[in-house]
């Protein structure tokens, strides 16, 4: 700053001061002066606000008929009280007294012009801008107060330049511990940023997510509101309905009116209401006028046990108040003080004398005295506030105390500029009645909150403490025994837009308010996680859970094991199989040469027998877990068994329907046919392009061990791939060609000697065979699930023991029990009795 400009600053502050004070060189009232080595200045409310006159570019007269302020009257004294305390200790400032000069700060001009006082050079009108303001010395060292955020905010916006410490009682916005705006400030009371939290975490505790906001105007009621709306918002509490009470309110107006009609509407449980005390009782006031009942006041802590609103007429009938308080201490013998005050000014009261001054920044028009019955009451809430004062005045003592060096019992006495102060006042840490008092970075203390409740269960209206914050984090410790809620049955009131929904149903909003929704169960396959309670999150692939769901469960992992009751019975029917195929080959091998063994191929039975075995053996595959071997040949082992028997079935049939029908009159055909081989080699060249379909399979659409998920939303079945690939439906269409095959030749020979007619066995076997397989892929295609691959065992079972009963037990039943028809004599005798039968017709 240049110092033109520093001189013209200085000229104006200046000037201001002179019109604000008249200049006059009076003597000061005892009351608000007292002499000392350095001195203190204080800002107190002793007289009330007046609205008509707050704004004026004048000194406000502050002691306007019924404007005296007993709470203001009050931290007036405590800071008295403190100040003689330290002057009579010996360890605490020690050969050093502290003097004071106190203001009434009955509104902005007043307060205005008490901050010029402090800051002009002592025993001047005159305040000096210099350059470096580190070597400035104003009158006083120090500023306890003011009381309200928006005084404190004009009273730390003047003093911030020159570095002098305000510490504040009552000023409570977060706003003033920006240390960039406001660098000399300190504070005595919680920052209303802790109370946001607090406040919050008391809706929470209870559920209250649906509510209305009202802030009185100005800025702690307006910041108050913006810090709660951020912070409630962010928290998912609802703000269905926010207003400020203006300063011009009165009960019954009509803007009061509107205020009550909208609440009314905005149909909340539960009310915030962030206000300083003189708005709040006109909010009251018109609350009770409007009937507003049944609900839940939430109070700030500037009017939570303060007796100016609890006061209000039929205010007892509104319903449940909780609020939060700054804890309870004490000022040992302030009220002792107060009264010995009172006895020593024996109740003065008239005019003042002409020129006389009742407070350092305003001229009086009539002294004020107290008799011991009329002495204002100092309730809690007031020695609360007083507490904050008595504090604030102990902490610049103990920081002067340091910068004294007084701790050898002597102090220094040396010059002491504002600066070095502050830098000593944010270093204390001391003990004060057992309240430790130390302040952060920000200049704020490290206290915490009472929740409190009033209650009107006695005679009169009390309030009663029903838990604490503590922090930080903040935290709240709350007895809800102890609260009286209004209604019969003292249940917690509910403030909700919509009930909580039901397990496993998301909210799906309904409007603008995230709190107003309806319930949607959550989908199956979805779970509803709390952290999150407007979207169904869906369920991890072995996971599952039922519509509704909460949580997902595991998924049961199923396969057909070995050990259940239809296992052991498919295993048990194909072990039977496989003995009788065993047993019937062995009975076929010891009965070779007879005639029923011959009829039947001969040698080429064993062959049919094995393929047989095969594909038994091949159905053990489907048991157990599967695993890529079990995959590899439980499919392949019986599409190519099956396909070996069903080519020598189809020879054996076409064989005796040529030689029996067609070898007479084709018989070049018939000899090349024998002597080339032709049975086996169609044989081995049906079985061998099976044998190529089966590798290409394996080889191509390789049967591979899967985890089902689709199948069942609870289940994963453990399953091979071949069901659904191409080489399956090759391989099984190609034994379905082999089996129409087989059917028709079997077919042609109906007509054969009787020995040799198979066709009605056979035919049942194949049309059995068919039955089975559709059976088995209508199955397929309406179920998926664990018992699939037993369904699969007993189309095969059902394939292969029709073929092995329909061929092979006639013929064994004609070995064992009819030995008569297994005689060379027999099958001669059916044979001619066939050639006659060609013969006639």
């Amino acid at each position: 700053m240049s110092l033109l400009a520093v001189h013209l600053v200085s000229r104006l502050l200046s000037l201001s001061c002179c019109w604000a004070l008249s200049c006059h060189d009076t003597e000061l009232s005892p009351d608000f002066s007292l002499a000392g080595d350095y001195l203190l200045a204080g800002l107190f409310p002793v007289h009330s606000h007046c609205p008509g006159v707050r704004r004026r570019p004048t000194v406000t007269v502050c002691d306007r008929p019924n404007s005296f302020n007993s709470h203001g009257y009050h931290l007036f004294q405590a800071m008295r009280f403190g100040i003689e305390e330290i002057n009579n200790s010996t360890t605490l400032l020690p050969n050093v007294t502290l003097g004071y000069q106190l203001y009434d700060v009955c509104s902005e001009s007043a307060n205005v012009y008490a901050t010029l006082k402090v800051l002009s050079v002592l025993g001047t009108h005159h305040i000096e801008v210099r350059a470096n303001p580190a070597h400035y010395s104003p009158a006083a060292l120090a500023v306890i107060g003011p009381d309200t955020t928006s005084h404190a905010a004009t009273t730390a916006a003047l003093l911030s330049p020159f570095l002098v410490p305000l510490v504040s009682y009552e000023a409570s916005s977060r706003m003033l511990g920006v240390k960039r705006y406001y660098p000399s400030f300190l504070r005595t009371i919680p920052s209303d940023e802790h109370q946001v939290e607090v406040l919050v975490l008391l809706l929470q505790r209870f559920g209250w997510v649906w509510i209305s906001l009202v802030g009185s105007d100005g800025d702690y009621g307006q910041l108050g509101v913006r810090a709660l709306e951020e912070l409630a918002l962010q928290q998912g509490i609802c703000i269905a309905f926010k207003d400020i009470i203006p300063f011009s309110a009165y009960p019954g107006s009509e803007r009061m009116q509107a205020m009550m009609l909208h609440l009314a509407r905005a149909r909340t449980t539960v009310v915030v209401v962030f206000s300083s005390r003189q708005l709040a009782r006109v909010f009251f006031e018109s609350v009770v006028l409007a009937n507003l009942t049944a609900k839940v006041w939430i109070a700030s802590e500037d009017w939570a046990i303060s007796r100016h609103i609890s006061s209000v007429p039929g205010i007892w009938g509104i319903g449940t108040v909780l609020g939060v308080a700054i804890q309870q201490r004490l000022v040992p013998g302030l009220k002792e003080f107060e009264e010995a005050h009172v006895q020593a000014a024996k109740g003065a009261h008239g005019p003042c004398s002409e020129g006389s001054w009742c407070s350092s920044n305003q001229l009086c028009r009539e002294c004020r005295g107290f008799t011991a019955q009329q002495m204002p009451t100092l309730g809690a809430f007031s020695m609360s506030s007083a507490y904050n004062v008595y504090r604030a005045v102990y902490a610049v003592a103990h920081g002067l105390h340091q910068l004294l060096d007084c701790a050898s019992g002597a102090c220094s006495r040396d010059k002491v500029y504002p600066w070095q102060l502050l830098e000593q006042i944010r270093k204390v840490n001391f003990l004060l009645h057992e309240d430790n008092v130390m302040f952060n970075d920000n200049g704020d203390p490290f206290s915490s909150y009472d929740i409190i409740a009033w209650d009107w269960s006695g005679s009169e209206w009390n309030f009663r403490v029903i838990g604490s914050s503590t922090g930080p984090p903040v935290q709240l410790d709350i007895n809800k025994t102890k609260i009286r809620w209004h209604g019969e049955d003292n249940q917690v009131p509910k403030s909700v837009c919509s009930s909580d929904c039901l397990e496993g149903h998301q909210r799906v909003i309904v409007g603008f308010y995230h709190c107003c929704f309806e319930c949607v169960p959550c989908e199956a396959g979805t779970f509803l996680n709390k952290s999150d309670l407007h979207s169904c999150q869906p369920c991890g692939k072995e996971e599952w859970a039922p519509e509704g769901s909460e949580t997902c469960f595991p998924r049961t992992v199923v396969f057909l094991t070995w050990h259940e009751p239809i296992s052991w019975v498919l295993l048990a029917a194909n072990t039977l199989l496989l003995v009788l195929v065993i047993g019937t080959a062995a009975l076929f091998a010891w009965h070779l040469e007879t005639p029923v063994v011959r009829s039947a191929g001969g040698r080429l039975c064993f062959f049919m027998l094995g393929s047989l075995a095969g594909g038994s053996c091949g159905l053990y595959g489907f048991f157990g877990e599967p695993t890529l071997p079990m995959c590899l040949l439980r499919q392949g082992l019986f599409a190519l068994g099956f396909a070996i028997f069903l080519s020598c079935l189809t020879i054996r049939s076409f064989q005796l329907v040529f030689i029996f029908k067609f070898s007479a009159k084709v018989p070049t055909f018939y000899h090349a046919w024998v002597r080339n081989r032709g049975p086996s080699l169609f044989v081995v060249t049906s079985s061998v392009a099976q044998l190529l379909i089966c590798m290409t399979w394996l080889a191509v659409w390789t049967p591979r061990p899967t985890r089902e998920y689709q199948r069942f939303p609870q289940l994963v079945v453990l399953d091979c791939t071949e069901a659904n690939s191409v080489g399956f439906l090759l391989a099984f269409a190609y034994n379905g060609l082999l089996s129409v095959s087989a059917f028709a030749c079997s077919y042609l020979g109906k007509g054969l000697p009787e020995n040799y007619n198979e066709a009605k066995c056979v035919t049942f076997s194949l049309l059995l065979n068919f039955v089975a397989w559709i059976g088995f892929f209508t199955t397929a295609s309406v179920y998926q699930g664990k018992y699939l691959p037993a369904v699969h065992v007993l189309a095969a079972l059902s394939s292969l023991s029709g073929s092995f009963g329909a061929y092979f037990l006639p013929k064994c039943y004609v070995i064992l029990r009819r030995p008569d028809l297994n005689s060379a004599e027999h099958f001669q005798a059916s044979i001619q009795d066939y050639t006659r039968r060609c013969g006639s017709t």
